[in-house]
């Protein structure tokens, strides 16, 4: 049982994850709201670190005069309190007390959170990289990159929606190649939705070795995340029920999101952010709910 002084920490803790993910994403923090209470708490924590991880690799240590190595002297500071409050369960930083409450309850451990932090790492350029021109990935660095930045975020909220549930080996098996599936298909299309941020302000190209897509890249792009997708959909049936809704909205918000910019011209995606209407969302979120309400248990 914990102290009063330790729940009143823990609390404001939550109430500063549940901010980021306020602040940040209309579209997850939509999701989030539709999560059972048990675990609603648990996959804001979990965003809110990751989220802050990633601010500091895209630009806010950059605009605070930071210049690389001490951009990932500010990341290795932040990756290492992770680390600490893991083994001890505290944190005097909000976000990652939040965090790491989450992983002790519901088993998250280094082998997910070691490759996050190599990915945003990769995100640092050496300090004698020039400003201008665009780093691109080559497919090997794309995949590993992916794996860290997205995949392994998929199996933290994995971890979270199995912690009180039973399946069989194969089930998790399944539901592991789904949750990897779905969060490298969220990340590729954030990388179709960013081009015009990622190559400009960031001089990023993420999903080619080549400083800019061509329209038949971006063709391929789309046709990858539909199978990503519709790998990760084929398991959904397996979640516990009060996560399915949440799930099956935030991955139909993305697809609405990559049906469009299957539409768009390449070079329009490289001035201007594709965006999904709110009167969209809305009937998505009531598809997911429907779908979820016609199900039984799995």
């Amino acid at each position: 049982m914990f102290s009063p002084t330790h729940q009143v920490f823990s609390h404001t803790a939550q109430q500063a994850a549940e901010a980021v993910i306020s602040n940040y994403s209309t579209s997850f923090g939509l999701a989030t709201r539709l999560l059972g209470p048990a675990r609603r708490h648990h996959i804001r924590n979990i965003y809110a670190l990751v989220r802050i991880a990633d601010e500091i690799v895209d630009g806010l240590a950059a605009d605070a005069g930071l210049d690389a190595s001490e951009q990932r002297e500010l990341l290795d500071n932040f990756a290492d309190a992770t680390r600490s409050a893991l083994r001890f369960g505290i944190s005097d930083n909000l976000v990652i007390h939040a965090f790491a409450q989450t992983a002790r309850t519901t088993g998250i451990t280094f082998d997910l959170i070691e490759p996050f932090f190599a990915s945003m790492r990769a995100d640092v350029g050496t300090p004698n990289d020039p400003p201008a021109p665009v780093r691109g990935l080559l497919a090997d660095e794309h995949r590993d990159y992916v794996y860290g930045s997205a995949e392994v975020v998929g199996l933290m909220c994995l971890k979270v929606f199995l912690s009180d549930q039973d399946r069989t080996p194969a089930q998790v098996e399944a539901l592991e190649f789904g949750a990897r599936q779905l969060g490298a298909a969220f990340q590729n299309i954030n990388f179709l939705r960013d081009l015009a941020d990622d190559s400009v302000r960031l001089h990023r190209s993420y999903l080619t070795a080549e400083s800019r897509l061509s329209d038949s890249d971006k063709t391929a792009w789309v046709i990858i995340v539909r199978q990503q997708l519709a790998h990760a959909q084929a398991t959904f049936s397996l979640l516990p029920k009060d996560a399915r809704t949440a799930v099956r909205t935030a991955a139909a918000l993305f697809a609405a999101l990559n049906d469009r910019i299957a539409v768009t011209p390449v070079d329009r995606l490289y001035q201007e952010r594709v965006r999904v209407p709110n009167v969209v969302k809305a009937r998505l979120v009531s598809r997911a709910i429907l779908s979820t309400v016609r199900e039984g248990r799995p």
